[in-house]
């Protein structure tokens, strides 16, 4: 019964055998050997799913395997429990996966430890087997490394890429003959991004347009109607009202936009909360909530007992630039996790919420 139990509860302590992927394996079948240096980033711990040389020492959930040496494991674990920094590991990463060259003990304590993100160097290894997916792909990361735009642009069309792109170095040859001063690239690119893209991205969602294009992304919407509408100059029927919002030249709807997103695009910026778990160093819990309390999107922090120590409330607004996800993972990586004595974080984003307004005591 205790056996029968510990399976139904405790699945992962039977899959012993089972073992993560090998790196060498699907660099062998993507064809993946061109590669990059991409620096130290923060990577999703949920997307390590393989190791490069010790694949078999660690099972799915990368808990290393009951008949393999677990000293180094054992001193790991102390290290993390001490709250000791250890340096960044060493990643492979082909396409959306990861796999660890050096650091693969850290990777399992980590994941043991609820951890979300952990600081790596990458290496991404670019896959050219001629597969439609690895074209886009290929297609997608030239686009991303040219603009250094968020990884939001999901098209699933060969080629469409490039016409964005094409689209990006109109709009930096407009900023540059506007303007006096010298314009960045980058910065052209980002204006794009948050004066054409978005705007029309969020009336392709307003007016329901992807629920009758199921195998199409919005990103592949959003090419579809930019490319017929601005470069072939086509007069186009997307439902109701659609065409109208939609001016023959790029620039006049960047204008348009301007003065309607007020107005017709309200959800184009909104406020996001988020609760912060937060673990210190011991004795240092005041100290960080006083840390904490000085920045500005932060609205509450409690001291609390258990496996965290303070909670934080963050309140701030979405730009156009990124996801709700993004905003929140960005603010606690490169705000709360940088507080001096902030040794651990989970964040934990509310699917819905309800509120009351604050019980006011009257005065006898």
């Amino acid at each position: 019964m205790i056996k029968y139990l510990q399976q139904l509860f405790h699945p992962e302590d039977n899959d012993d055998d089972s073992s993560i992927k090998s790196f060498a394996d699907n660099q062998h079948r993507e064809e993946a050997y061109n590669k990059r240096n991409l620096g130290i980033r923060a990577v999703p711990l949920d997307k390590i799913i393989g190791s490069v040389g010790r694949y078999k020492d660690f099972n799915r959930q990368f808990r290393l395997k009951k008949d393999r040496p677990s000293a180094r494991l054992k001193q790991v674990q102390k290290a993390f429990k001490n709250k000791i920094s250890l340096p960044p590991i060493t990643l492979y990463q082909i396409k959306n996966e990861y796999y660890v060259l050096d650091g693969n003990h850290r990777v399992s304590v980590a994941k043991k430890s609820d951890y979300e993100f952990i600081d790596a160097q990458i290496t991404e290894f670019l896959p050219s087997k001629k597969t439609l997916e690895n074209i886009i792909y290929r297609e997608k990361t030239a686009f991303l490394e040219k603009t250094e735009l968020p990884d939001t642009i999901v098209l699933t069309e060969v080629g469409q890429y490039a016409r964005l792109l094409k689209q990006i170095d109109e709009h930096y040859d407009f900023l540059l003959n506007e303007s006096d001063d010298r314009i960045d690239y980058y910065a052209a690119a980002i204006d794009w991004y948050k004066t054409i893209y978005k705007p029309l991205a969020a009336i392709i969602k307003n007016s329901r347009l992807d629920c009758h294009f199921p195998n199409r992304t919005k990103s592949d919407l959003y090419a579809y109607i930019s490319i017929h509408q601005w470069e072939k100059g086509k007069k186009r029927e997307y439902g109701i009202g659609i065409d109208q919002l939609i001016p023959k030249n790029m620039e006049e709807f960047r204008l348009k936009m301007e003065q309607l997103k007020d107005f017709k695009l309200p959800e184009m910026e909104h406020w996001i909360s988020a609760f912060i778990l937060i673990e210190v160093k011991v004795g240092k819990e005041y100290e960080v909530m006083e840390r904490l309390h000085n920045l500005e999107d932060i609205r509450e922090v409690h001291f609390v007992h258990g496996v965290f120590d303070l909670i934080a409330k963050m309140i701030m607004k979405r730009d156009l630039l990124s996801s709700d996800a993004e905003i929140i993972g960005q603010f606690v990586h490169k705000k709360v996790r940088q507080i001096r004595d902030v040794t651990k974080t989970q964040t934990l984003i509310p699917i819905s919420s309800k509120e009351k307004n604050p019980i006011l005591k009257s005065s006898s």
